[in-house]
Protein backbone atom coordinates (compact mmCIF):
# COMPACT_ATOMS: atom_id res chain seq x y z
CA UNK A 1 0.00 0.00 0.00
CA UNK A 2 1.26 3.23 -0.67
CA UNK A 3 1.23 6.41 1.59
CA UNK A 4 -0.77 9.03 0.09
CA UNK A 5 -2.84 6.41 -1.64
CA UNK A 6 -6.30 7.06 0.60
CA UNK A 7 -5.42 4.78 3.35
CA UNK A 8 -2.81 4.91 6.23
CA UNK A 9 0.43 2.85 5.70
CA UNK A 10 0.44 -0.45 7.89
CA UNK A 11 3.64 -0.85 9.61
CA UNK A 12 5.56 -3.72 11.70
CA UNK A 13 3.40 -4.04 15.06
CA UNK A 14 5.02 -5.79 18.02
CA UNK A 15 2.94 -6.57 21.11
CA UNK A 16 4.90 -7.15 24.14
CA UNK A 17 4.12 -6.78 28.00
CA UNK A 18 3.56 -2.76 29.38
CA UNK A 19 6.98 -1.95 32.04
CA UNK A 20 6.24 0.84 34.05
CA UNK A 21 8.15 3.39 31.77
CA UNK A 22 5.63 2.48 28.77
CA UNK A 23 2.92 4.41 31.50
CA UNK A 24 3.34 8.01 30.06
CA UNK A 25 2.79 6.86 26.78
CA UNK A 26 0.05 4.88 27.17
CA UNK A 27 -1.74 7.78 29.63
CA UNK A 28 -0.68 10.11 27.08
CA UNK A 29 -3.49 7.91 24.72
CA UNK A 30 -5.47 7.34 27.30
CA UNK A 31 -6.33 10.94 28.27
CA UNK A 32 -6.40 12.17 24.44
CA UNK A 33 -9.36 9.50 23.96
CA UNK A 34 -11.04 9.84 26.98
CA UNK A 35 -10.95 13.35 27.05
CA UNK A 36 -12.61 13.06 23.36
CA UNK A 37 -15.39 11.13 24.64
CA UNK A 38 -16.28 9.30 21.53
CA UNK A 39 -15.19 5.91 22.45
CA UNK A 40 -14.45 5.27 26.15
CA UNK A 41 -16.65 5.35 29.11
CA UNK A 42 -13.99 8.12 30.96
CA UNK A 43 -14.95 9.80 34.07
CA UNK A 44 -13.35 13.47 32.60
CA UNK A 45 -12.22 14.11 36.47
CA UNK A 46 -10.14 10.80 36.45
CA UNK A 47 -6.79 11.19 37.83
CA UNK A 48 -3.85 9.71 36.30
CA UNK A 49 -3.17 7.89 39.57
CA UNK A 50 -6.65 6.42 39.05
CA UNK A 51 -6.33 5.84 35.71
CA UNK A 52 -2.69 4.08 35.48
CA UNK A 53 -4.36 1.95 37.92
CA UNK A 54 -7.48 0.61 36.58
CA UNK A 55 -5.28 0.19 33.46
CA UNK A 56 -2.04 -1.42 34.52
CA UNK A 57 -3.41 -4.72 35.05
CA UNK A 58 -1.75 -7.09 37.96
CA UNK A 59 -2.29 -10.98 37.45
CA UNK A 60 -3.95 -12.79 36.85
CA UNK A 61 -4.95 -9.30 34.54
CA UNK A 62 -2.44 -8.33 31.52
CA UNK A 63 -1.41 -5.29 30.17
CA UNK A 64 0.37 -4.84 26.51
CA UNK A 65 2.01 -2.45 24.04
CA UNK A 66 2.06 -2.38 20.79
CA UNK A 67 5.01 -0.83 19.62
CA UNK A 68 6.71 -0.10 16.33
CA UNK A 69 10.03 -0.40 14.85
CA UNK A 70 11.55 2.37 16.80
CA UNK A 71 10.20 1.51 20.19
CA UNK A 72 7.34 4.18 20.13
CA UNK A 73 3.84 2.84 21.55
CA UNK A 74 1.31 3.42 19.55
CA UNK A 75 -1.63 1.48 21.37
CA UNK A 76 -2.31 -0.23 24.34
CA UNK A 77 -4.60 -3.23 25.65
CA UNK A 78 -5.25 -4.54 28.96
CA UNK A 79 -7.23 -7.89 30.03
CA UNK A 80 -8.77 -9.10 33.22
CA UNK A 81 -11.17 -11.72 34.70
CA UNK A 82 -14.15 -10.26 33.68
CA UNK A 83 -16.15 -11.17 37.44
CA UNK A 84 -13.94 -12.78 40.43
CA UNK A 85 -14.66 -16.55 41.05
CA UNK A 86 -17.34 -18.36 39.28
CA UNK A 87 -17.22 -15.72 36.46
CA UNK A 88 -13.51 -15.73 36.04
CA UNK A 89 -13.22 -17.94 33.60
CA UNK A 90 -14.46 -14.48 30.96
CA UNK A 91 -11.76 -12.35 30.09
CA UNK A 92 -12.49 -8.41 29.60
CA UNK A 93 -10.61 -6.63 27.83
CA UNK A 94 -10.11 -2.35 26.96
CA UNK A 95 -7.69 -1.40 24.15
CA UNK A 96 -6.64 2.14 22.81
CA UNK A 97 -4.48 3.05 19.39
CA UNK A 98 -3.17 6.69 19.17
CA UNK A 99 -5.32 8.49 16.91
CA UNK A 100 -2.45 9.84 14.63
CA UNK A 101 -1.96 5.81 14.38
CA UNK A 102 -5.36 4.75 13.28
CA UNK A 103 -5.51 2.56 10.15
CA UNK A 104 -1.86 1.09 10.45
CA UNK A 105 -3.25 -2.11 11.98
CA UNK A 106 -2.38 -1.34 15.68
CA UNK A 107 -6.01 -2.06 16.78
CA UNK A 108 -6.06 -5.52 14.58
CA UNK A 109 -2.77 -6.71 15.99
CA UNK A 110 -3.78 -5.70 19.85
CA UNK A 111 -7.16 -8.01 19.28
CA UNK A 112 -5.20 -10.78 17.27
CA UNK A 113 -2.99 -10.79 20.56
CA UNK A 114 -5.08 -10.60 23.56
CA UNK A 115 -7.40 -13.24 22.11
CA UNK A 116 -4.74 -15.82 21.47
CA UNK A 117 -3.24 -14.81 25.16
CA UNK A 118 -6.42 -15.02 26.85
CA UNK A 119 -7.13 -18.73 25.35
CA UNK A 120 -3.29 -19.39 26.27
CA UNK A 121 -4.36 -18.19 29.93
CA UNK A 122 -7.83 -20.33 30.48
CA UNK A 123 -10.07 -17.91 29.67
CA UNK A 124 -13.26 -19.42 27.45
CA UNK A 125 -14.49 -16.28 26.38
CA UNK A 126 -13.93 -12.90 25.84
CA UNK A 127 -16.86 -9.95 26.79
CA UNK A 128 -16.97 -6.10 26.27
CA UNK A 129 -19.54 -4.37 27.67
CA UNK A 130 -19.08 -0.93 26.65
CA UNK A 131 -18.64 -0.62 23.09
CA UNK A 132 -20.14 2.74 21.66
CA UNK A 133 -22.78 2.05 19.28
CA UNK A 134 -21.21 5.02 17.08
CA UNK A 135 -17.52 3.39 16.86
CA UNK A 136 -18.17 1.72 13.73
CA UNK A 137 -14.51 1.02 13.14
CA UNK A 138 -13.91 -1.22 16.57
CA UNK A 139 -17.35 -2.57 15.90
CA UNK A 140 -16.35 -4.16 12.55
CA UNK A 141 -13.11 -4.78 13.94
CA UNK A 142 -14.18 -6.86 16.92
CA UNK A 143 -17.00 -8.78 14.79
CA UNK A 144 -14.03 -9.79 12.47
CA UNK A 145 -12.74 -11.35 15.29
CA UNK A 146 -15.86 -13.31 15.63
CA UNK A 147 -17.28 -10.95 18.14
CA UNK A 148 -21.23 -10.76 18.04
CA UNK A 149 -23.58 -7.72 19.19
CA UNK A 150 -25.31 -9.72 22.13
CA UNK A 151 -26.80 -6.78 23.50
CA UNK A 152 -27.23 -2.58 23.34
CA UNK A 153 -27.81 -0.68 26.71
CA UNK A 154 -30.41 2.43 25.03
CA UNK A 155 -28.87 5.84 25.60
CA UNK A 156 -25.96 4.29 27.88
CA UNK A 157 -23.80 6.53 26.51
CA UNK A 158 -23.49 10.64 26.25
CA UNK A 159 -21.50 11.54 22.81
CA UNK A 160 -20.57 15.19 22.67
CA UNK A 161 -21.56 15.20 19.06
CA UNK A 162 -24.52 12.52 18.46
CA UNK A 163 -26.19 12.99 22.21
CA UNK A 164 -27.36 9.92 24.00
CA UNK A 165 -26.30 6.41 21.74
CA UNK A 166 -26.49 2.97 22.93
CA UNK A 167 -23.61 0.56 24.41
CA UNK A 168 -23.05 -2.72 22.60
CA UNK A 169 -22.21 -5.88 24.96
CA UNK A 170 -20.30 -7.82 22.71
CA UNK A 171 -19.08 -11.23 23.29
CA UNK A 172 -17.11 -14.62 21.79
CA UNK A 173 -16.15 -18.10 22.82
CA UNK A 174 -12.58 -18.73 23.00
Amino acid sequence: MQAGAGCAMLVRVVIREAQPDDWPAIWLILNQEGSAGETLTWDPERTEARARAGWMRQPPGRTVVAVDADGTVMGSANTHPIHPGPGAHVANAGFVVDPARRGEGVGRALCGHVLDQARADGYRAMQFNAVVETNTSAIRLWRSFGFQIIATVPEAFRHPAHGYVGLHIMHRTL
